[in-house]
């Protein structure tokens, strides 16, 4: 396989919860990017920074990085492999994946960190 390179979003992110039959704020669906998952339990939300919203809990200080894709669905461990690397750094992770790829959420403090690391182990980094 290729080395997979990611791409560093200049984004600074917040990561909502709401209620699970709490209504999706029209302001959620603004912006250049955001993530709107709904489940039994919770909804969540993640959005740029600078949208803020009404939510039982709120997390800032989130950044991204973004898988550059599109990954074909037959690869396999390509998250599986970015988050262990991470995680024997210590580097905790928000994962979203979509159709074409998958983004990396990690802690602003961390970014240049995961960087490093990531680049130590192979990985392209922009």
């Amino acid at each position: 396989m290729t080395t997979l390179t990611l791409e560093t979003s200049p984004l600074a992110l917040t990561i909502y919860r709401l209620a699970s039959d709490a209504d999706i704020p029209n302001a959620a669906l603004q912006g250049g990017f955001f993530s709107v998952t709904r489940t039994t339990d919770e909804l969540s939300i993640v959005c740029e920074s600078s949208i803020v919203l009404d939510a039982q809990e709120t997390d800032m200080g989130w950044r991204m990085l973004k898988v550059l894709g599109p990954l074909d669905f037959s690869l396999v461990g390509i998250l599986a492999g970015l988050a262990q690397t991470l995680a024997a750094a210590s580097i905790s992770i928000f994962a979203i994946s979509t159709y074409d790829t998958d983004y990396l959420l990690l802690k602003a403090d961390k970014l240049e960190q995961a960087q490093t690391v990531l680049r130590a182990a192979g990985y392209e980094v922009l």
